[in-house]
């Protein structure tokens, strides 16, 4: 990465930073101690739009607003994207694909969540958990068949810092582990086998639960419709911790009222917030969390933490950490950031 300093404002600094997440002082005076001479503006979601014209670097996720990305790219000005989020649909846009801009992404910063969530939805659907809740609410004592994890087979579908995690999680539970991948030369030792990501239908016959752990990009949008629930076993688990459109929402639905399905646990959904007339609310082994599985409650602190030390490698020359490859979405194995 080139260092090259940013162009110099009115105010004499040499670059602008623009940051959009919840802030408190001390991040910016964090950010400031890598960088003094730069300009650090904290933008809100609806600040962004007009904030990012005159950024050298943003560092955040727009969540509300769409961003003016081709404008952006003709202006000609920002240089670097640090995402808050692992998920980069919200800025691999055509116009950010095709430009000189460097793009990192948030990937296995939050993978320990991930992970915790994985697990929380795995073991609430095979244990009946929304039966329970719902018989509670009336105060009646059900009693229902659960299914055990120990002794199945676990299919995990894309081995990035999340799926990795996840590998690791769910091993000590006596499981055998597959995956997919598109770079598929790191296997862990948790994992018995990994494959192309091509290979992903021999891996669906084959698994007991499937968890979705691969980006949103234009090879994985769609990527589970009425075909690949065919594939799965009878009986299997789907668990969606990657991106709701991912999966066709109403093959889902029919997978599950046939019963092919056995339940689903979904912390993403196509549409988000799920609509209420979502025919996955009214299903009774759905469990469905509101995208809250990177949640944290030092994710502001490891964020800024980790865009720091991006920061500092930006200023000095050195190669990013989870720089992208902008046509996949994710970064290649050697660029991967791995927490200590």
């Amino acid at each position: 990465m080139n260092a090259t300093p940013g162009r110099q404002d009115k105010a004499g600094f040499e670059m602008r930073i623009v940051l959009c997440y919840p802030q408190k002082k001390h991040y910016i005076d964090q950010v400031l101690q890598v960088a003094p001479a730069a300009d650090v503006v904290e933008a809100s979601q609806e600040e962004i739009p007009q904030e990012i014209l005159n950024a050298d670097i943003f560092c955040g996720h727009a969540k509300v607003h769409p961003l003016p990305w081709k404008d952006v790219v003709q202006q000609g000005r920002l240089r670097w994207i640090q995402s808050s989020a692992a998920g980069l649909d919200h800025c691999l846009t055509d116009p950010v694909i095709h430009s000189n801009i460097v793009v990192t992404s948030a990937s296995g910063l939050f993978a320990d969540q991930v992970a915790e969530q994985t697990l929380a939805l795995l073991m609430g659907v095979l244990r009946s958990l929304p039966a329970f809740f719902v018989a509670a609410t009336r105060r009646e004592f059900l009693r229902l068949p659960t299914r055990d994890l120990r002794g199945l087979t676990v299919g995990i579908v894309g081995l990035g810092g999340n799926g990795r995690r996840v590998a690791q999680v769910l091993a000590p539970w006596k499981v055998r582990i597959l995956a997919t991948d598109m770079f598929p030369a790191d296997k862990l030792a948790e994992v018995a086998e990994l494959s192309p990501a091509e290979q992903l239908d021999t891996l669906l016959a084959a698994s007991d639960i499937v968890v979705l752990c691969v980006p949103l990009n234009s090879q994985t949008r769609g990527l589970m419709n009425a075909a690949r629930f065919a594939r799965m076993r009878p009986n299997s688990i789907l668990i969606n911790v990657a991106r709701g459109q991912v999966v066709v929402e109403r093959d889902l639905v029919d997978a599950l009222e046939s019963g092919h399905l056995y339940g689903a646990g979904l912390d993403v959904t196509e549409v988000e917030p799920l609509p209420p007339e979502s025919k996955l609310w009214e299903l009774p082994r759905v469990i469905i969390t509101p995208h809250v599985g990177a949640q944290s409650a030092r994710r502001e602190d490891d964020t800024t933490d980790f865009f720091c030390e991006n920061l500092s490698r930006y200023l000095q020359g050195l190669p990013l950490w989870n720089v992208v490859d902008k046509n996949l979405g994710f970064p290649k194995p050697k660029d991967r950031y791995v927490r200590a």
